[in-house]
């Protein structure tokens, strides 16, 4: 996968576009990040809906490097809260490791972010912080 089409696909995230990213998925796949463990196209757009009706959250790229078989980039994640996201909202979400925000509170999260693809598609995404 190319930078450009990268850029396609990270507009589409950044942008909300739950259905226009997810088009980049296998039938199979598995997503790793601090929600968990996401193996399903619904398990992501629950997962997103929770968590972006808390945050607003956009990946700004630092450094990219592809091949056929692989996206690995050093990412910015930045997150700003829009809604109080409380420690009882996270302990009572099916996401725990979730970090409670403030309304305005805001962070940037520095990331490693490594897809695998099988025939152009993400089969795996494991996002880890710096």
């Amino acid at each position: 996968m190319t930078r450009e089409e990268f850029d396609v696909y990270l507009e589409k995230f950044n942008g909300r576009d739950y259905q226009g990213f997810l088009e980049y998925f296998a039938d199979t796949f598995e997503m790793v990040h601090v929600g968990g463990s996401l193996k399903s196209r619904e398990a992501v757009r629950k997962f997103y809906d929770f968590l972006h009706a808390y945050i607003k959250e956009s990946v700004i790229v630092d450094r990219f490097v592809s091949d056929e078989h692989t996206i690995a980039l050093e990412a910015r994640v930045r997150i700003e809260g829009v809604r109080e996201l409380t420690p009882e909202t996270v302990a009572a979400s099916d996401y725990p490791r979730l970090k409670p925000l403030a309304v305005g509170q805001s962070a940037v999260i520095p990331q490693f972010i490594h897809y695998h693809l099988e025939k152009g598609k993400f089969v795996k995404v494991v996002c880890a912080e710096l």
